[in-house]
C-alpha cells in the first residue's frame, strides 16, 4: 500500500464513509454461525468478541448455514502429511534487522533498484547529483505493485518479458540531504524547486525488459525499446463518463483531457488483454490550501471528502507547482483517483484514465472474465470506513481482436458492495438517475457520479470497511479475496463495550463468493477468511486451523495466488504491531489445511513488502521492498539496504529456490 496511514507524516485524514460499520454486520454474521456450530468452532466464538457489539439473541439459522455446519472440512484439523505448501516457515525478525530472510533452500536477488539508469542514455545513480532529467530515466522510487508481462505477447514465458512496476511515492527526507529538520518545528522541511521536480520525476510507473539466464539468474537489458517510464509529468489522456466533466478542466488544459501525469501509484491489475491499468491511491497528499475556497464553492465539500489539505501541505509542492495550489486551480485533484490504463508492448501508447471505474483512493484493480465474457474489475477504496466496488464491462472480451478489447473499459457499470448480516451481499449500481444519485442530491450525470464516486456510495449505503486493500481472485476456486489492512479509528461507538478490537489494529481477510461463480454476478455470500494478529491473541482467527502452528502475521496488503490457488500475503504494517519487520506468508485456502498460515519471507528494517507476483511457472516470485529505513532521515539512517551504502534504495527483488523448484514447494 505504500504511506501508512499509521506512520507517514505526510497523509492527511479524511472523512468516514457513512454506511453501516463492518463490526456490525460481522458480529451478526458470526454469532448466527457460532449458534449453529457450538463448540466446534469456539475459537471462531471468541473472534466475535473481537468484532461487535454483544451477541444479540438467537437466530434461526438457514438451510445453507446448517449445511456447512454439517461439513467436516469446517472442523479445524492439524497439518497433514503431505502438505500444500511443504517449506519450513521462517521465524519472524527483529525490526532493526536490515537483510531479507527466507527458509533454507531459497535465494533472494536484488534486481531492479531505485536509481538504476532503464535507458542507454540514462546516467548512473548519483546520491550527490540527483536531477529530474536523470531521474525520468531511472528506475523510480517506492516500487508497490510488480506485473510480469511474458514475452512476446500472447505467450506464457516464464525466462523473458516486461516487468511493469509502480512506484508509488517519494521519502524525501530520506533521499536529500538536509531535507528535514526534526529541530525545526515551525518549518521542518526545506525543499527546493530542483527537489520537487525530481520527486515528480521519482513517481509513476516503469516498464522493464527482463530475461533470465541458462543459470537461471535474472537480468534487465538497458537497451531494450520497451523500456519507459511514467511519471508525475507525462502526458495523459482521459476516458469514459466523466471525461467532459467540467470540474476536469483547468487554466492550463481547458478541454479536460490532457492530463500531466500519474501520482501515488499503489498496486495495479493485468487484463486479459495484455494491458496494465495502475492504481492512484493517496492522490490528496500532494495539494494544499484547499480552505481557501469560498464556503458555497461545491468542489469543497468533495475535496473534504477526500481528504484534501486545507492549509499547505507537507510536501510543498503548492509553493512551486500552481497546480498544486486548489486556491489556485481547484479542478485539478479532480484529474486523480483514477485507474490509468498503459500498453506495456506498445510504448508509444498515451495512457488513459478510465473513469467508468470510479474516482477514490484506489489501492489496485483485479480483472477476470466472467462465463459469458464480460471484463470484471474489483477495486477497493484504501482508507479507514471506505468501500470496495466492482466494475462489468457492457462489451465481451475478444480473444481474436485485441485493438477492439482496449476500450472494454469506457462501457459498463460500476457497483459498490454492501454486506448483508446473514452471510449475503449485494452490488449496489452506481448509476446516474437510480435511487438516491439524481439531481435532487446534487448528482448531474453519471460522469459527476463517478468524479464522486465516494459521496454516491454513501448515499447508496455501502457497508464501511477497514481499509480495503487488494482485491484478487482464485484462480482455481474462483473465490474472492479481500485484504483489509486496518482500522485504529474504530471507536466504541462504532461497535460497543464488549468489541475488543474497536481499534482494529491487525486486519483480517475476506473470502467472498459470487453467486453461480459468476464475477458479473449482483449478488454473493462471504465469509471471514483470517483475523489476523499474533496467535496467542484469543480474538485472532485463521480459517479455524490450529494457531498454535502458524506464523504471526498483521496488517494484511497484497495478494497473490500460485498456480495450486494457496493465498499468498504481502503485509504492511508489522513493526508497529506484532514488532516484527513485514513479510511474505502462504496459506492454503481450501483442505484439512486452510487458514495453516506460514512465513515465507521477511523484508528489511522500516520496509515494506509488496506486489507479490509469480512467472507463469511459479519458480520465480518477484517483491517490491518499498520505504527500507522508513522513520530515518538522510542524516540518521535507519538502513542501507541493499547495497550497504548511505542509505536504503526500494528495489525489487527475485526470490527463487536453489533447485529451481516451484516457490513454496521445497
Amino acid at each position: 500500500m505504500g504511506a501508512s496511514d499509521e506512520r507517514d507524516w505526510h497523509v492527511v485524514r479524511s472523512a468516514k464513509g457513512k454506511g453501516e460499520t463492518f463490526s456490525e454486520i460481522m458480529q451478526r454474521r458470526l454469532s448466527r454461525r457460532a449458534f449453529i456450530k457450538g463448540s466446534a468452532a469456539s475459537s471462531l466464538v471468541v473472534a466475535v468478541a473481537a468484532c461487535g457489539p454483544a451477541a444479540e439473541p438467537t437466530v434461526e439459522p438457514t438451510a445453507a448455514e446448517t449445511e456447512a455446519a454439517a461439513t467436516p472440512s469446517a472442523e479445524p484439523t492439524a497439518a497433514t502429511a503431505e502438505s500444500k505448501l511443504p517449506f519450513t516457515a521462517i521465524d519472524p525478525r527483529p525490526i532493526t534487522e536490515d537483510q531479507t530472510a527466507v527458509p533454507a533452500g531459497y535465494v533472494v536477488t536484488p534486481l531492479l533498484r531505485w536509481g538504476d539508469p532503464i535507458t542507454s542514455d540514462a546516467p548512473e545513480f548519483d546520491w550527490e547529483n540527483q536531477t529530474p532529467e536523470a531521474q525520468a530515466k531511472q528506475f523510480g522510487y517506492n516500487c508497490d505493485f510488480v506485473g510480469f508481462m511474458p514475452l512476446p505477447l500472447g505467450s506464457s514465458s516464464s525466462d523473458s518479458g516486461l516487468l511493469v512496476v509502480n512506484l508509488e511515492y517519494t521519502n524525501p527526507e530520506i533521499m536529500f540531504p538536509g531535507y528535514l529538520d526534526p529541530e525545526n518545528t515551525e518549518a521542518p522541511v526545506k525543499t527546493s524547486q530542483q527537489i520537487v521536480d525530481t520527486e515528480l520525476e521519482a513517481h509513476g510507473v516503469a516498464v522493464v525488459e527482463i530475461s533470465r539466464s541458462a543459470d537461471g539468474v535474472w537480468n534487465y537489458d538497458r537497451g531494450s525499446s520497451y523500456n519507459r517510464r511514467l511519471t508525475g509529468t507525462t502526458p495523459m489522456t482521459i476516458s469514459g463518463p466523466a471525461a467532459d466533466h467540467e470540474w476536469l478542466k483547468t487554466s492550463a488544459d481547458p478541454s479536460g483531457k490532457d492530463i500531466r501525469g500519474t501520482l501515488n501509484n499503489c498496486a495495479a491489475g493485468k487484463t486479459p488483454w495484455g494491458t496494465v491499468v495502475t492504481a492512484e491511491e493517496n492522490f490528496h497528499q500532494y495539494f494544499g490550501n484547499m480552505g481557501q475556497l469560498p464556503d458555497d464553492d461545491p468542489r469543497k465539500e468533495v475535496h473534504s471528502r477526500y481528504g484534501v489539505p486545507e492549509e499547505a501541505s507537507q510536501r510543498l509542492w503548492e509553493n512551486f507547482h500552481s497546480r498544486f495550489d486548489v486556491s489556485q486551480e481547484p479542478n485539478e485533484p479532480f484529474r486523480f483517483g483514477w485507474p490509468v490504463e498503459l500498453d506495456p508492448y506498445n510504448p508509444d501508447m498515451k495512457p488513459i484514465k478510465r473513469t467508468w471505474l470510479g474516482r477514490f483512493r484506489h489501492e489496485a484493480q483485479t480483472f477476470v472474465l466472467s462465463p459469458s465474457g464480460k471484463a470484471v474489475a474489483y477495486t477497493g477504496d484504501d482508507a479507514r470506513f471506505e468501500y470496495f466496488y466492482k466494475f462489468i464491462s457492457s462489451g465481451n472480451f475478444d480473444p481474436q481482436n485485441r485493438e477492439a478489447n482496449m476500450s472494454l473499459l469506457d462501457d459498463g457499470m460500476l457497483y459498490v458492495a454492501k454486506l448483508n448480516e446473514d452471510g449475503t451481499g449485494e452490488w449496489l449500481p452506481l448509476e446516474f438517475g437510480t435511487g438516491p444519485l439524481t439531481e435532487e442530491n446534487g448528482f448531474t450525470s453519471q460522469g459527476d457520479v463517478l468524479v464522486k464516486t465516494r459521496l454516491a456510495g454513501d448515499l447508496l449505503g455501502a457497508t464501511r470497511m477497514d481499509r480495503p486493500e487488494d482485491i484478487e481472485t482464485n484462480p482455481v476456486n474462483n473465490k474472492v479475496y479481500i485484504a483489509l489492512t486496518n482500522n485504529t479509528k474504530r471507536e466504541e461507538g462504532d461497535t460497543d463495550s464488549a468489541n475488543p478490537r474497536a481499534e482494529n489494529r491487525y486486519g483480517h481477510i475476506l473470502e467472498l463468493t459470487e453467486d453461480g461463480d459468476d464475477h458479473s454476478a449482483t449478488t454473493f455470500s462471504w465469509e471471514i477468511f483470517m483475523l489476523c494478529g499474533d496467535p496467542e491473541d484469543p480474538s485472532t482467527y485463521f480459517a479455524g486451523f490450529p494457531k498454535e502452528q502458524v506464523s504471526p502475521i498483521s496488517n494484511p496488503d497484497n495478494l497473490a495466488f500460485d498456480m495450486f490457488g494457496n493465498l499468498w500475503i504481502a503485509t504492511d504494517g508489522q513493526p508497529r504491531t506484532i514488532e516484527a519487520n513485514d513479510g511474505l506468508f502462504g496459506v492454503p485456502v481450501e483442505g484439512p489445511e486452510r487458514g495453516y498460515c506460514k512465513q515465507f519471507f521477511s523484508g528489511v528494517a522500516g520496509g515494506e513488502v509488496c506486489g507479490p507476483e509469480f512467472t507463469p511457472d511459479n519458480t520465480t516470485i518477484f517483491l517490491a521492498i518499498q520505504h527500507p529505513g522508513e522513520g530515518g532521515i538522510f542524516a540518521e539512517q535507519i538502513s542501507t539496504w541493499p547495497d550497504g551504502k548511505v542509505g536504503p534504495r526500494p528495489s525489487v527483488v527475485a526470490v527463487q529456490a536453489e533447485s529451481g523448484a516451484v516457490i513454496g514447494q521445497v
